[in-house]
């Protein structure tokens, strides 16, 4: 029996779960709110057993060619004059001589969606406003388009998940806020980097930055205090106008990233924190990725956990397609220990740093046999 799926988000997890789901057979649709592929965004990293799945499907080689290729870091004071330098790690990559992949968000996403092709289709520039489930299927509402049922709803739309609010609810006790926001945004490349990493850490306010794949533009993350919701998500000029200020004592080459900053469309701001939940799955909707389990960037660990998650949610959705509660339930009690590891990663990284026997396990805490 044909089995229909609505992917919600077109990130890393989605993308990831289109390509399992219709793989095992699913007819698959994905829709992103965003009118095309995101453009810009961090570096993640690919880690463990995460890189398992990447080979599995066919990805590994196009994924490491594509790697950032840093050769280390430099740690600058507030004018951006060099104070220590390492080749060995980058805050951003951890160690340089592991087997771990770094790459950009959308190098990964594009590879991600070639490797999908046509098989799936796709709803770019709308969202869903409504899900209303019953024992056979969901009816789904959207923005834009017409009403649609679907046998299973999977949100796989990051940390402020719409499907988790439509479903779940807003329960503010699945938000763990870490007191952190993070702006990312891409600049011209002003200041020549090339296959380096500059990095500003004080008590106020940080900054990583490297320049992209092809070194001719600059990504640049900033990290400070806040309060959560102090500034509206969806007001970009008052956070450009926050990061401008909470940045405004750095000097050296620093000013020239805020100026270009005001004029770039490749910027995001957020707040930080992890998504705790007693449960990922209700009736016929999941949830994977951010959306249900987000360990934040302090981890490193975010897209290794969304690409195991998206494997094991489609095998198990392909093992039991008729008893998806038994299906569901599979998911989670394959998924939770490895989640578990990898969110306390990040009380680890903020007490100073995460010892590297405690990042092997949670980068190789789960067994994908029977799966690959």
């Amino acid at each position: 029996m044909n089995r229909t799926v609505l992917i919600s988000g077109g990130g890393v997890a989605g993308l990831a779960l289109a390509y399992w789901l219709q793989r095992e057979g699913f007819t698959t649709t994905l829709i992103e709110r965003s009118p095309e592929l995101r453009s810009g965004g961090q570096a993640v990293d690919i880690r463990g057993v995460a890189l398992d799945v990447v080979k599995a499907m066919g990805l590994h080689d196009a994924v490491y060619a594509r790697r950032t290729r840093l050769g280390g870091m430099s740690i600058v004071d507030a004018e951006g004059r060099e104070i220590e330098r390492t080749e060995e790690r980058t805050f951003s990559a951890g160690r340089l001589d592991s087997d771990d992949i770094e790459i950009f968000r959308d190098d990964l996403c594009g590879l991600l969606l070639n490797q999908v092709g046509e098989h799936v289709e796709y709803i770019y520039g709308d969202s869903i406003t409504a899900i209303q489930q019953d024992a056979n299927s969901n009816a789904v509402s959207f923005r834009s388009h017409p009403d649609r049922h679907f046998d299973f709803v999977i949100g796989a739309d990051g940390v402020y998940s719409n499907v988790r609010k439509l479903v779940f609810g807003s329960d503010t006790s699945f938000v763990k806020p870490l007191g952190v926001t993070m702006a990312l945004f891409t600049t011209p490349n002003l200041i020549d980097l090339q296959s380096w990493q500059l990095a500003h850490r004080e008590e106020t306010v940080g900054y990583v930055i490297y320049p992209s794949f092809d070194q001719t533009q600059l990504r640049v993350g900033v990290g400070f205090g806040a309060e959560p919701g102090e500034v509206s998500r969806n007001d970009v000029a008052a956070q450009k106008a926050m990061i401008a200020t909470k940045c405004k004592h750095l000097g050296g080459y620093f000013p020239q990233l805020l100026d270009a900053m005001r004029d770039t469309s490749q910027f995001y701001c957020g707040d930080l924190a992890q998504i705790h939940m007693p449960g990922w799955t209700q009736g016929r909707v999941a949830l994977v990725g951010d959306a249900g389990y987000c360990a934040s960037p302090f981890s490193g660990q975010g897209t290794s956990l969304a690409l195991v998650g998206a494997l094991i949610l489609a095998k198990a959705l392909a093992q039991t397609p008729e008893d998806f509660a038994l299906a569901f339930a599979a998911y989670e009690e394959r998924m939770r220990p490895f989640v578990k590891l990898n969110q306390e990663l990040v009380d680890m990284e903020r007490r100073g740093h995460v010892p590297d026997d405690q990042l092997t396990a949670a980068k190789y805490g789960i067994s994908l046999d029977g799966l690959l």
